[in-house]
């Protein structure tokens, strides 16, 4: 600090800023604050930096890591809130702040106002339409509870659950009140939906989020919209089952079900075993009875209904009777045919007697001698035996016309008595012998050269 002319002191930015800090710290070393929450951040290293305002200023405010997962209801804007802590500055931004040590609601109207705005929010969404609500199944075979695993909670569910109908449970556990509540609960829902229901680890028919009683603060957790959303979201069906009976969160709305207690949830879960085999056992008692009246009823229109009809020795004695007689007519009729085909049968046999078949013999025998004659005379042979001659070609076929066998072409001419002889046909259209002779008088003398 130096001195100058008006006596005024002369300070360095970091002077005037420490001196700053001791003084705001010294004057204002612990103080309580009333407003509203603005903006809220929070980085990754888990400390939260937020505004608390009125209508006139606006205070910064930090809570560190530590002090920030003992809020019984996490920061959020819109929330009026009472926070104690310290206010100091922020020296690297010349601006106060207070740090918090603790943050509560500004009362139960504060955190009913939040909770109805966020309400109304959702409900505009359709996350709370009774078209979304699935049907609970009549007996899951599996159920997931999602809940704190030390708490009585789970216990009691467990405990009704082996009384009125035993069944294979999932716990998953969760923080149920506190920083991390909602994303936990969240999670667990979530996780369940997405096992694979032919997997190891079994998906449930049927889902639980449980919790005791306590205050609105305690149960803050399950009115976040992460919650709400994933039970809005979940294919399983869904009992919500926070706090007492008079408790109600916004998970209540969004579940399928809501159950005023955790003990009330696993008796909507189950039946009671014991009842259904009573109705079982009554079931089978009233079939019984039915079956045996309507026995009887049966039997008492099948009397009636005999008694209308007449005895069956009455009703067949005619037909009977009719009967008989067409049997001794039967038998005589076939008596007689018997001796009519037996008369026709000698007279037959009269009839065709030696000399008749000899007779027909004699005739049958001209006729085929007449046939063999007839044909003798159509047969090729007999057609050679009168100077006519067969001519084939070197392919074997007859001879017809003069392109059957072209000029200088083999031919074959048979005779009658199977005599045949080859020949060439001349370009003159004239036949030639195959054999050759310097004498043609001497070939012609001697035909037998000639013969193949």
């Amino acid at each position: 600090m130096e001195e100058v002319k008006d006596n005024l002191p002369t300070y360095s930015v970091s002077e005037l800023s420490g001196a700053v800090k001791t003084h705001i710290e010294s004057h204002f070393g612990r103080v309580r604050v009333r407003g509203e929450l603005g903006r809220v951040a929070r980085p990754a290293s888990g400390h939260v930096y937020f505004d608390v305002k009125d209508d006139k200023a606006v205070l910064a405010a930090v809570a560190w890591k530590g002090v920030a997962q003992s809020f019984t209801v996490p920061p959020e804007q819109g929330l009026e809130v009472i926070i104690t802590g310290r206010l100091t500055t922020f020296e690297g931004q010349s601006r106060y702040q207070i740090i918090v040590e603790t943050l509560e609601p500004a009362g139960v109207g504060a955190l009913m106002a939040l909770l109805e705005a966020r309400r109304k929010k959702l409900t505009s969404e359709g996350l709370f339409e009774a078209a979304h609500k699935k049907p609970l199944p009549f007996l899951p075979q599996v159920i997931g509870v999602i809940t704190s695993p030390s708490g009585a909670v789970i216990r009691d569910i467990l405990h009704r659950l082996s009384d009125r109908f035993p069944r294979s449970v999932l716990v998953w556990a969760v923080k149920v009140q506190g920083e991390g509540c909602a994303e936990e609960v969240a999670h667990a829902i979530n996780g369940f939906n997405a096992l694979d229901s032919a997997g190891k680890v079994p998906r449930p028919d049927l889902l639980i989020v449980a919790r005791g009683g306590g205050s609105l603060e305690d149960l803050w957790g399950f009115n976040e919209e992460v919650v709400v959303r994933a039970a809005a979201a979940s294919a399983i069906p869904l009992i919500s089952a926070i706090g007492h009976e008079t408790d109600t969160t916004l998970l209540d709305y969004a579940a399928d079900y809501r159950a005023p207690t955790p003990t009330a949830a696993a008796e909507k879960a189950v039946p009671v075993r014991a009842e259904l085999l009573a109705n079982l056992a009554d079931l089978q008692s009233r079939k019984l009875r039915a079956l045996e009246r309507l026995t009887r009823d049966a039997r008492r229109a099948l009397a009636t209904m005999a008694r209308l009809f007449a005895r069956a020795d009455n009703v067949l004695e005619k037909p009977r009777q009719q009967l008989d007689v067409l049997d001794t007519r039967l038998q005589h009729g076939l008596r007689g045919a018997v001796v009519r085909a037996r008369t026709d049968y000698n007279k037959l046999a009269t009839r065709l007697s030696l000399k008749f078949l000899r007779a027909l013999w004699r005739v049958k025998q001209a006729a085929l001698h007449t046939a063999a004659r007839g044909l003798s005379l159509l047969s090729h042979e007999a057609v050679l035996q009168r100077g006519f001659a067969l001519v084939m070609n070197s392919a074997g076929q007859l001879v017809r016309h003069p392109k059957d066998a072209p000029a200088n072409s083999q031919i074959k001419v048979r005779l009658a008595g199977d005599a045949s002889f080859a020949a060439r046909v001349g370009t003159t259209g004239k036949t030639t012998s195959k054999s050759k002779s310097k004498n043609p008088a001497k070939s012609s003398d001697d035909p037998q050269k000639k013969l193949l």
